[in-house]
């Protein structure tokens, strides 16, 4: 949300999103006369970790997830009463996040009135440094968060991801891994990510006109060597025929 800000003042040529523009941010691009072009570059999961002592939830209906994330649950106990009387303390991302905002939107929906519902910001711990969350949960007897995939895969001996199901049936969890992330199975929390480039920079800067060359043409290689899931290849060759 904050990169948007930028982008659409014209303070930034080059702008990597998590989430799609929305249409506020489209209307504060026009008003400021930005143009520009999107394309999607890799894909990532939104994973729900709890730290690596926890072995006993291994499995979450996104309805829980919500209750969890509005604090109408905060005890695993609560969960299922064979847990342990352990209060959960949440961590996640801050409110200049896309995945704050892909989150809240796709697991606590919307008011009566339309609006996409956000959790006090007291219930939880929050950060746009992912890395802050790791430590956070990791380091957390009763920790629980989410960010995104990479950040998990890189310290998955510290951590344990909990599988979701949005169904309710917990025989039907998918846990997050490259292939449910890249074919969707891991729903709602799969996403493309995108990098946004201000129009009227690229057609008058050759450097930048390189660089997003290679971004495109390389982004599948770029995105697993961190740790993101590569796009689909047809979406990448789209992306390199539009550029």
């Amino acid at each position: 949300g904050a990169g948007y800000q930028v982008f659409c003042e014209g303070d930034s040529d080059l702008q990597n999103a998590s989430r799609a523009i929305d249409e506020d941010e489209v209307q504060l691009c026009a008003d400021n006369g930005i143009d520009w072009y999107e394309f999607e570059i890799a894909f990532d999961g939104i994973t729900v970790v709890v730290p690596e002592s926890n072995t006993f939830l291994t499995c979450l209906s996104t309805d829980l997830l919500a209750q969890i994330w509005l604090g109408e649950i905060t005890n695993y106990n609560q969960i299922n009463p064979e847990f342990p009387d352990l209060e959960i303390v949440l961590f996640g991302p801050g409110d200049q996040s896309g995945t704050y905002d892909f989150f809240n939107e796709e697991i606590l929906g919307e008011d009566d009135a339309g609006e996409t519902i956000e959790p006090d910001p007291g219930l939880f711990e929050p950060s746009e440094d992912d890395q802050i969350l790791v430590e956070g949960v990791a380091n957390t007897e009763g920790g629980f968060g989410h960010f995104g995939y990479a950040y998990y895969a890189a310290a998955e001996d510290r951590l344990n991801a909990v599988a979701l199901t949005a169904t309710g049936d917990l025989a039907n969890c998918v846990a997050p891994s490259p292939d449910t992330i890249r074919t969707g199975e891991y729903t709602p929390l799969s996403r493309p990510l995108y990098v946004y480039v201000n129009a009227a920079t690229l057609a008058e800067t050759p450097a930048l006109q390189e660089f997003l060359r290679f971004y495109v043409a390389d982004a599948a290689a770029i995105a697993t060597s961190v740790g993101f899931v590569e796009a689909p290849a047809e979406d990448l060759a789209a992306g390199q025929q539009k550029l």
